[in-house]
């Protein structure tokens, strides 16, 4: 687990409200998570409605608060099997507890802005990206097969029109990057605001030791990620990679990976921070909503190397923390990876960068967007 620290809310955060969280599922603490915890701290004994939950995969800040699920949390092994089960999400929503007090806020990739509003109350979703399920990747998530995208089809037809109808039960969009803003116009036809998740700058910093030899990459290992197109290309040029995470691409990149890879699993903040620290830089392959492991890596001073669509084209600056490459085939990424050895990165530099998205801002910003949710009984406008 990560070291406390201390957090202080802004002077304007909204207080003695009766508030609800809402969060797809809790099975890890990853970026999604870390920002419900925020939320979490800043409404102390605010319910969380899931849809499911696996308590010991959660930090002890969230299980301070009451969880409710939905009856899939009673379906055999649903922390892993969860991805087949798309099709039953809407009416696992419909089952939750419904909202209740002044405030809604929901952080929501998938299914659960779809809760209601509280009667009398407002709804903020945060969005993290709008159904990746039903409006990108479909390639990713449902394979090549002509016949299984077929099959697929009409259920995607029904997540989408199901996703839009539940617009209506939010008052504020809130995007957590100017490409998913730019996703929610479009998905949606909805405006939003914009407020970028934080790193944590306090646990993420530098060493004084000299990087070590090998690139990483850390990630979920899920076909949308990409990290395929780093062991590739790693393999394909004999440069030294590590890999850090879980998932189910991890057997197929095992068998495609050759000795210069080193798959390392799971690991503990204490051990990610020193690979980060140490790395010669990280090579972040995918088309992220925002991505915070990027942030987390500068904010250890080392550089990234990062696909340039999505959300890293907001934080990684060319040349000062980073380089960005424009399409993902192993020449592109390796030419990338010539150009930042040339670079006498500044760590100083690429940590400025990541302090720019900090706890403290990220609790401005989103107090800022919670005094629009309360305030406004109309959408808000385009005020970024």
């Amino acid at each position: 687990m990560m070291e406390p620290f201390s957090l202080t809310f802004p002077t304007d955060w909204p207080r003695g409200l009766r508030v609800t969280l809402g969060h797809d599922w809790l099975t890890g603490m990853r970026g999604g998570e870390r920002v419900l915890e925020l939320l979490a701290d800043g409404f102390p004994g605010a319910p969380i409605l899931t849809l499911f939950c696996n308590p010991s995969a959660i930090s002890d800040r969230l299980r301070q608060h009451p969880i409710r699920t939905s009856w899939l949390q009673r379906w055999p092994n649903v922390a892993t099997q969860y991805r087949h089960l798309l099709p039953l999400f809407p009416s696992a929503v419909r089952t939750l507890p419904r909202p209740t007090g002044d405030l809604l806020i929901t952080t929501s990739h998938c299914v659960i802005k779809g809760l209601p509003r509280p009667s009398g109350g407002r709804h903020l979703c945060y969005c993290f990206t709008p159904m990746r399920y039903a409006w990108l990747f479909r390639e990713e998530y449902f394979g090549r097969s002509p016949l299984r995208r077929l099959l697929a089809s009409p259920a995607i037809a029904l997540l989408r029109h199901w996703d839009r109808q539940t617009n209506a039960s939010v008052d504020t969009f809130v995007a957590i990057s100017r490409h998913v803003q730019d996703r929610i116009r479009r998905f949606y036809g909805q405006n939003s605001l914009c407020v970028y998740p934080p790193a944590d700058t306090a646990y993420w910093h530098p060493s004084n030791e000299a990087p070590a030899e090998y690139y990483l990459a850390a990630s979920a290992l899920v076909p949308y990620k990409k990290i395929d197109l780093a062991v590739r290309t790693c393999t394909r040029f004999h440069l030294p990679l590590r890999v850090v995470g879980e998932g189910s691409e991890r057997p197929r990149l095992e068998q495609m990976a050759g000795p210069t890879i080193q798959f390392l699993g799971r690991v503990s903040d204490a051990e990610l921070r020193r690979l980060y620290q140490r790395c010669r830089a990280l090579l972040f392959p995918g088309e992220e909503d925002f991505g915070i492991i990027p942030l987390e890596v500068m904010a250890c001073g080392r550089p990234v190397i990062a696909f340039g669509r999505g959300g890293a084209t907001e934080t990684v600056l060319p040349g000062v923390s980073g380089l960005l490459f424009e399409y993902q085939t192993e020449e592109c990424l390796r030419e990338a990876i010539e150009k930042a050895e040339t670079i006498p990165w500044d760590p100083a530099a690429i940590r400025r960068r990541a302090e720019q998205f900090s706890i403290p801002r990220f609790l401005a910003d989103f107090s800022a967007a919670l005094r629009v949710c309360l305030a406004s009984s109309d959408a808000p406008s385009l005020k970024n």
